[in-house]
C-alpha cells in the first residue's frame, strides 16, 4: 500500500503526521492549508496511479505529453501526481519519496512547463533554471533524461557542468555558448559562478536540489550557500530526496517560502517475526522490493558471497563494498575463482578517473547479466536499467545510504531483490532498520557452501598483486569500520581480526596500529606454513622486473652507506648549586632537630614499656660507649636524658595538633602496642 501525504510546512510548528486513508492500495491526505486535490489511488497491479499525464491539472502542454508518451510514460507515479501540480501552481515543494519512485520526472516536467509559459524567449546567457545534484553520474543522468523534454523548448539551451573536466575549457564553453538551463554538481556550479560574469541569474524561475539530504550535508553546505546567494529570492524551489529528514531541517537555509511537503511511503511490507511467522510494518522502500538479511561468521562471509552469486547466475547484480580498496581487491579475486570464471565482473568506485568510471557504468548498463562491484558512489540516483539483485556485502557507514543502495533495483513499477550480509554481533542492525521504516526478512545461512579461501590464498601465492591488494583492502575495511555512524552496533573493538583475515584470504595478518595496540581477537586465523612473502612475485613481468630493480637498488644503497654509529647521549653538565637562603637553612635545621627529638621520644617510649633497658637506651641515644657498657656519670645524666625525651614528646604533640595529626600519631602508637 502506498501512502501519499501533502501538507504545508509551517517553520514554527512541527510537521503534521502522515494520515492513512481507508483505501488498501493507496491513500492521500492533505492539510487544510493545501489548495490542490489529493492524488488519485494507485493501480492495483503496480506502483502507478490512475492519474494520466494527459489529464493532469494544471494541464501539461501537448509537446510534453507527446515526449512522455514516446518515453513510455502515460500514467503518473504517486510522487509525480502529488508534486507536479504544486510546482505548476507557484508553490515550493519538499519531496520525500522512496528511491526509484520517479522523482526525476517530477521536477523535469515542471521545469519545462514553467519555461514554456514565458512570454518571450530568453537571451543566450540568461539562466532560467538550475538543477543541482551531488554526483557527476547523477547530473549526467538527469541531463540525458531531460534532453527529450528540453528539446521541446524553442530558443532555450541547456548545459551540464560536472567535475573531472578542465575548468578553463568549461568557462570558455559557457562564455561562447551560454545556457538557459544549468544541470551540475555543486562544486562545479559554484566554481563557474565565481569565475564567469557573463551568466545572468536575475530572472531565474526555478531551482531544483536533487538528493537534498546529501546536498545539505556539511560537505556541500558552503557551495550551496554560495549558489543560493547568487539567485533571486522570488523563485520556485524544489527539494527531492529518498531520506528527507535533514533536508526538511534545513529548509530555511535552502530558501523555501511556505513549502508544501510531499511524502510518499510504502506500507504493509512483510517482515519476519520468527520461524514461519510474518508481520506487516511501514516501509520507505519501493513497493516491488524484497529485502533480506543473512547472518554468517566473518571467516565464511566470502564463501557465502560466492555461493550466492553462483545461485543467481544470469542476473544483473550490484555488490556493494565498504571502500575503494575492497572493490579493487574483489574485482581481481572473484574472476579467478573456479565457480565464477567467465562471469563479467566490473569495478566501479570514486577513485577511478572520470573516463574509466563512465566506461564501467556504460558497460554494466549495456549488459543483460553481470556483476558490478562498487562503493557508495553508485548508491544514489543512478538509474541503471534492469538490475535484478542488490548485495550489500558490507553495510554502509551511513544508515541512510542503505535505502539508496537497495533502491537501484525495483525501480518505477518493477520488482527486485536486495540482501545484506551481517556478522553475528551486528544482528541488532535489523531491528534498527525496521524502526527506520526498512523491514527485512531473514535468509538462512547455508552450511554446505564451498570454502573459497584456499583458492584466494593460492591466487595470492602466485601473484604479488593479489596479495598486496588483499592487505590494502583488509586495512581499509578495518579503518572504515571505525567510522560507522551506528558505532553502538558496529563496534570495531569487537572485530574478530583472525576470522576477518581468513575472509579476505590473507597469508598473514598485517602489522597495523589497530591490531597492535588493541586486544582484538586473532582467533580463527590459520597461518600459511613455510611461506616467505618477500619472495612472492608479480605475474605481470614488467612489474616484477621493476620490483627486482628496486630491491637491487636498495641493497646497493645499504651496502654503500655505512651504518651510523649510535651517538652516545651527551652528559648534561651539573647545574651549579645555588646558595640556600637563610629561611631555607633555618627550615632544614628545624627539620633535623625535630627528627632527632622524634627519635629520642621513640626510644624513651621503648624504655618505659620495658622493651629496652637503661644501658641500651644510653647506647642508642649516643651516651653509652662503643662496647655497650654504660658511660660513667651520675644519676642526673639519666634524668637529663629522660627530660629531653619528655620534651621531645611534648614538642611532637604540639606539632601534631598544629597539623591535626596528634590523634593519628597516638592512635598508631596504641595500635603498635596492641600488636606487640
Amino acid at each position: 500500500m502506498l501512502v501519499v501525504s501533502a501538507c504545508q510546512i509551517n517553520p514554527r510548528k512541527r510537521l503534521n503526521p502522515t494520515s492513512r486513508g481507508p483505501n488498501p492500495k493507496h491513500s492521500a491526505s492533505q492539510s487544510p492549508m493545501a489548495t490542490s486535490s489529493p492524488p488519485p489511488p494507485a493501480a492495483a497491479h503496480g506502483a502507478l496511479t490512475e492519474q494520466k499525464f494527459l489529464e493532469m491539472s494544471p494541464a501539461l502542454s501537448a509537446e510534453v505529453v507527446e515526449a512522455l508518451h514516446r518515453g513510455g510514460f502515460r500514467r503518473c507515479t504517486p510522487v509525480q501526481a502529488a508534486t507536479i501540480p504544486h510546482l505548476l501552481s507557484h508553490k515550493d515543494v519538499a519531496v520525500d519519496a522512496a528511491t526509484g519512485s520517479g522523482k526525476t520526472l517530477s521536477f523535469i516536467v515542471p521545469v519545462v512547463e514553467i519555461l514554456r509559459r514565458r512570454s518571450s524567449p530568453p537571451k543566450s546567457h540568461e539562466v532560467l533554471a538550475v538543477i543541482v545534484s551531488p554526483t557527476r553520474e547523477l547530473s549526467s543522468q538527469i541531463y540525458n533524461v531531460a534532453q527529450p523534454f528540453f528539446a521541446t523548448l524553442k530558443g532555450v539551451s541547456s548545459m551540464v557542468l560536472v567535475g573531472g573536466l578542465d575548468i578553463k575549457a568549461e568557462l570558455k564553453r559557457v562564455d561562447e555558448q551560454g545556457a538557459n538551463i544549468l544541470v551540475g554538481t555543486p562544486g562545479k556550479l559554484c566554481d563557474v559562478m565565481q569565475r564567469e560574469d557573463t551568466l545572468d541569474f536575475k530572472n531565474l524561475e526555478i531551482l531544483i536540489l536533487d538528493e537534498a539530504d546529501r546536498l545539505l550535508d556539511m560537505g556541500f553546505q558552503k557551495q550551496i550557500n554560495f549558489i543560493l546567494s547568487k539567485l533571486p529570492k522570488l523563485r520556485r524551489t524544489g527539494l527531492f530526496s529518498a531520506t528527507q529528514t535533514k533536508a526538511v531541517a534545513e529548509l530555511s537555509k535552502a530558501g523555501l517560502r511556505n513549502p508544501m511537503r510531499v511524502e510518499v511511503k510504502t506500507e504493509a511490507k512483510a517482515t519476519s517475526k520468527g520461524p514461519g511467522q510474518q508481520e506487516l510494518g511501514p516501509s520507505k522502500t519501493p513497493l516491488g522490493l524484497r529485502l533480506e538479511y543473512m547472518i554468517c561468521e566473518a571467516s565464511k562471509k566470502s564463501s557465502q558471497l560466492v555461493d550466492f552469486l553462483v545461485q543467481n547466475n544470469g542476473k544483473k547484480i550490484m555488490v556493494y563494498f565498504a571502500t575503494c580498496a575492497c572493490v579493487d581487491y574483489w574485482a581481481v579475486v572473484l574472476p579467478l575463482l573456479n565457480s565464477l570464471k567467465g562471469s563479467p565482473i566490473i569495478a566501479y568506485h570514486g577513485k577511478m578517473k572520470q573516463g574509466p568510471r563512465e566506461k564501467a557504468l556504460a558497460s554494466f548498463s549495456a549488459l543483460s547479466s553481470g556483476i558490478l562491484v562498487c562503493t557508495d558512489v553508485a548508491a544514489r540516483g543512478l538509474d541503471i536499467p534492469s538490475v535484478d539483485l542488490i548485495v550489500q556485502y558490507d553495510p554502509p557507514q551511513d544508515p541512510n545510504v542503505f535505502i539508496h543502495r537497495a533502491g537501484r533495483t525495483a525501480r518505477y513499477d518493477q520488482e527486485g531483490d536486495a540482501i545484506v550480509f551481517l556478522l553475528p554481533k551486528e544482528d541488532t542492525y535489523v531491528e534498527f532498520l525496521k524502526l527506520r521504516g526498512v523491514p527485512l526478512t531473514e535468509r538462512e545461512c547455508p552450511s554446505n557452501t564451498e570454502d573459497v579461501v584456499p583458492q584466494i590464498r593460492s591466487a595470492a601465492l602466485e601473484d604479488r598483486n593479489v596479495m598486496e591488494k588483499g592487505l590494502r583492502a583488509f586495512v581499509s575495511f578495518v579503518r572504515a569500520y571505525k567510522e560507522h555512524h551506528c558505532s553502538y552496533i558496529f563496534r570495531w573493538k569487537d572485530l574478530e581480526i583472525g576470522k576477518l583475515a581468513m575472509e579476505y584470504g590473507l597469508l598473514q595478518i598485517p602489522s597495523m596500529p589497530e591490531v597492535k595496540h588493541h586486544s582484538l581477537s586473532l582467533e580463527g586465523f590459520i597461518p600459511v606454513d613455510d611461506v616467505d612473502v618477500t619472495q612472492i612475485k608479480y605475474k605481470d613481468k614488467a612489474r616484477e622486473k621493476q620490483r627486482k630493480k628496486a630491491l637491487k637498488r636498495k641493497a646497493e644503497e645499504e651496502a654503500q652507506t655505512p651504518k651510523p654509529e649510535k651517538k652516545r647521549a651527551r652528559e648534561k653538565p651539573e647545574k651549579p648549586k645555588r646558595k640556600k637562603t637563610g629561611k631555607q637553612r633555618q627550615s632544614i635545621q628545624t627539620k633535623e632537630d625535630l627528627d632527632e627529638l622524634a627519635h629520642e621520644y621513640r626510644l624513651l617510649k621503648k624504655l618505659k614499656r620495658g622493651d629496652i633497658d637503661e644501658d641500651e637506651y644510653e647506647k642508642l641515644t649516643g651516651f653509652g660507649d662503643s662496647d655497650g657498657e654504660a658511660s660513667y656519670g651520675d644519676a642526673s645524666d639519666l634524668d637529663e636524658r629522660k627530660e629531653r625525651g619528655n620534651k621531645a614528646q611534648k614538642n611532637l604533640k604540639q606539632r601534631g595538633k598544629g597539623r591535626g595529626g596528634s590523634r593519628r600519631f597516638e592512635g598508631k602508637s596504641k595500635m603498635r602496642s596492641k600488636r606487640r
